[in-house]
Order: structure tokens, then sequence, then C-alpha cells
């Protein structure tokens, strides 16, 4: 089921619910936030729904779902390190938020929001690390308003800018999906022994085949 026809059906409350689970709730890493604003923002234009709750309630969401993933860390600490992967958690993408938060410290906050994974463990990973609640909610607030709003208004503005943009949706979620995932993409091959990794995988796929 295309996006077009799923988010009617689970409503304006199933999006809110959506954005707040990938935000901040571990075992919504895998849920799709770029598109699914996206997609909102587009059929807000269409009047199947209203766009100023929608964008007020996806940053409120966006926020409070980060701010409930901070405490979570700050309350269960490092012991999620030690914890086995199961289909709701991977530690491999916390162990990658983490990193992510060394390089780039608190304006990870902000960054990590058009990330898919790293954006529902950087709260956590912020938790962890004790960073001060008054200083996460202040970058967890811009970075929350720039990702909710700012998706949902591109595609709100494209739906009513462009005629029949419905026939070139798909391309342009599949391009959305395709810029989220290049920061990650960057930070894994700027790394030589990820690129040496990734070299001998597919060297030994080739030599298999």
């Amino acid at each position: 089921m295309e996006f077009t026809e799923l988010l009617p059906t689970i409503g304006i409350f199933g999006i809110f619910a959506i954005v707040f689970a990938e935000s901040g709730l571990f075992f919504g890493f895998f849920l799709p936030g770029d598109s699914l604003l996206f997609t909102a923002g587009f059929l807000a234009s269409q009047g199947i729904f209203q766009i100023v709750p929608l964008t007020i309630g996806c940053f409120l969401c966006a926020v409070a779902g980060d701010s409930v993933g901070y405490w979570f860390g700050h309350k269960v600490g490092r012991r999620l390190f030690n914890r086995d992967n199961s289909v709701f958690f991977h530690k491999d993408h916390l162990i990658k938020a983490e990193k992510f938060y060394e390089i780039h410290g608190k304006k990870t906050i902000i960054l990590a929001r058009f990330m898919p994974a790293v954006r529902t463990f950087a709260p956590i990973v912020a938790g962890i690390g004790k960073m001060e609640y008054k200083t996460f909610i202040s970058y967890n607030v811009v970075g929350g308003f720039i990702w909710s709003v700012g998706l949902t208004m591109l595609g709100y503005v494209l739906g009513e800018s462009i005629p029949n943009v419905d026939k070139y949706l798909l391309p342009i979620i599949g391009l959305i999906v395709i810029l989220s995932i290049l920061p990650q993409t960057y930070h894994i091959l700027k790394e030589k022994d990820n690129r040496d990794k990734i070299w001998k995988f597919v060297r030994t796929r080739f030599k298999s085949s």
C-alpha cells in the first residue's frame, strides 16, 4: 500500500504517532519519517488533511519523541550497549549514533533529524552522555521544527504549485530517501577501514558468483 493510500487510512493521529515513535523510541528506527512527512504535506495540499494542525502536531510529536528518547537514555544509560539485537532493537544503530555524536557534538541533535535510524538513537545517546536537558531541548526544538515543518511544508507547497504533481510523487519520495541516506553513506565511506571492508565484501561476492 502506498503512502497516499495509507496515510488517509491511519489519519492525522496515526501520522503523529509515527513521528513520535521514530523521533525517540528505539523501536521506531525503521519507520519512514522523511517520506511520511512529505507525503502528508502533499495530501494536505489536496485537502485530505489541514496543513496547520498537521504541521503543529508533527512538530510537537517530533520534539516530544526526542525528549522521551533523551530521558530513556538518561535513565537506562549504557546498559543498552549490553542488550542483544532483536526485531525492535539494533545495537549497531546505537553505536553509529554515538560515533556521530562524538564527531558533531550538540549539533548532532539537529543534523541527525535528516538521517534515518541515527535520528532515533541520537537523543538516547545525548541522554546517555548526560547532556544538560536545557541544552538538549534547545537543539531539539530547532531540529524538530526544521525537519517536521520543513518537510511537511515542502510537500504542501509542491502539491499546491505544480500541476499533476502526483505523477511525480514516487520519484520525489525516492529522491528524499536517497538524500536522507547520503550523510550516513559519506561518514561510512570516509573511514578507510570501512572502505576496505566494503571492497573486500564486493570482491568476495564476485569471486563466489
